[in-house]
């Protein structure tokens, strides 16, 4: 038994042919749009629109100190943007005005760090000490720490080598 599989377009419901060239689109925002982002498939011909119908728009985030919480972000026309700025042209006023530093990622939290004295992720090579709680872990469950270990394509532990035994307290042999 094969499987075949049928490509339709989202926007028209037609069924695409394997020759049918496929154009992705992706919608960021929409008044409809409940969980993100999401991508429809379509024909070139179905969107050829889309560039006639686009706006020259502006989209601010308003942050506001009395109203507390998260900025709002709103999609105006250019003109009507423009309008708001009396004294200079919005032109003058945008080439001059305090530039934004975009957001850096959120740091790491400590909630997010890994507990090596677990038997999931103990063995795990890291930097910095091992804690005695990891080492004492180590050396009683050695077999199925590099069982997992190997499983996970990580190197295993190997009490004999001397970087080994330093890290994890093994004696090596005389």
């Amino acid at each position: 038994m094969g499987k075949k599989t049928v490509h339709v377009s989202d926007f028209s419901g037609r069924v695409l042919q394997p020759g049918d060239e496929i154009v992705r689109v992706v919608v960021l925002e929409h008044p409809d749009l409940v969980a993100g982002p999401v991508q429809l498939e379509a024909t070139p011909e179905e969107i050829e629109s889309i560039d006639d119908a686009t706006l020259d728009v502006a989209v601010v985030e308003i942050y506001d100190n009395h109203a507390g919480g998260e900025p709002r972000r709103v999609v105006l026309t250019a003109s009507e943007f423009d309008e708001l700025a009396t004294d200079v042209p919005m032109a003058q006023l945008l080439r001059t005005a305090e530039r934004v530093k975009p957001a850096k990622p959120p740091r790491k939290s400590a909630v997010e760090k890994i507990d090596y004295a677990t038997l999931e992720h103990a063995g795990k090579p890291h930097r910095g000490k091992a804690t005695e709680e990891e080492c004492q872990l180590v050396r009683e469950q050695l077999d199925e720490i590099n069982k997992r270990l190997a499983a996970e394509g990580m190197r295993q532990i190997d009490p004999t080598d001397p970087e080994h035994a330093a890290r994890y307290g093994f004696t090596l042999p005389e």
